[in-house]
């Protein structure tokens, strides 16, 4: 099933794996999926609005039970019921005549996992599956045209897939968020090209796979309707060479190319605290 799913679906099926593992779940539950929507699609979905996903998370912490993490590296199964969404997303993509099974569909999916809290959580915002399907059907782009009217909004929440996704390490999944002509400036200035970064993923970004590696995401320094600027503040991504510069700044050139954000240049700077 997988290999008719998009780069973005792919990538809500593998934040949905990181989110089981951070409450300690044993399986993949519809409501990890649906975090997992969030932080790789929330503004095509809820352009503008960026407490839906703090209130969702909220609401599921509120009705589930969190135990202690599991590690990224355990195999976590699907369950009967985001098993059920994800073959609906692809019955969906059928009804629509699309060869790809994408976010819109993965959405539709979860809608008709009745009973689900994942099916819960959206119908109680008003999301309902048939005024989803009737705008796919009348444009079936205006999702995309959204977030192009809100180039912040889209890029912002690409750049937060890519940080987010870091705890992991997985080079395959999170190379695909640079562009072919990236580069990468660590914090000793050297440059690396998009090959150098591909060979040396995991050694590269291994201060922020850390478990009390923290970011937050400060603002943007330039916006345009193709070009994004912005920087990432870390805390406690401690660098084999700055032992003590144990906050740094990650600052982000985002580029929008085809149908979606790239990641075009990066560099690090620590971080002197006075």
């Amino acid at each position: 099933m997988f290999e008719h799913f998009t780069e973005k679906a792919r990538r809500v099926v593998f934040f949905a794996r990181y989110e089981a593992s951070q409450y300690g779940s044993p399986y993949i539950e519809t409501e990890h999926l649906l975090l997992g929507l969030l932080r790789e699609d929330r503004a095509k979905w809820f352009p503008g609005d960026r407490s839906i996903e703090p209130g969702i998370r909220a609401e599921i912490e509120g009705q589930i039970t969190q135990r202690e993490r599991i590690s990224t590296s355990v195999e976590v199964p699907l369950t009967e019921e985001s098993k059920k969404a994800l073959n609906f997303a692809a019955e969906e993509s059928e009804r629509l005549a699309q060869r790809h099974i994408g976010t819109e569909h993965l959405l539709l999916g979860m809608l008709r996992v009745e009973g689900s809290l994942a099916n819960k959580l959206l119908r109680k915002r008003g999301l309902k599956a048939e005024a989803i399907r009737e705008q796919l059907v009348k444009a079936p782009d205006s999702a995309s045209l959204r977030v192009s009217a809100e180039p912040s909004g889209g890029a912002i929440a690409r750049l937060d897939s890519f940080l987010a996704g870091l705890k992991w390490l997985n080079s395959e999944e999170l190379i695909s968020f640079f562009a072919m002509n990236a580069e990468f400036i660590d914090a000793s200035g050297k440059r690396w090209n998009r090959e150098e970064i591909w060979k040396g993923f995991e050694t590269l970004f291994a201060p922020y796979a850390k478990k009390n590696a923290t970011y937050l995401v400060e603002g943007t320094l330039a916006e345009t309707g193709a070009l994004i600027i912005a920087n990432v503040l870390w805390k406690n991504a401690l660098l084999a060479s700055e032992q003590r510069a144990w906050m740094h700044r990650m600052s982000v050139v985002l580029l929008f190319r085809a149908d979606n954000w790239e990641i075009l240049l990066a560099q690090v700077t620590p971080v002197q605290l006075s």
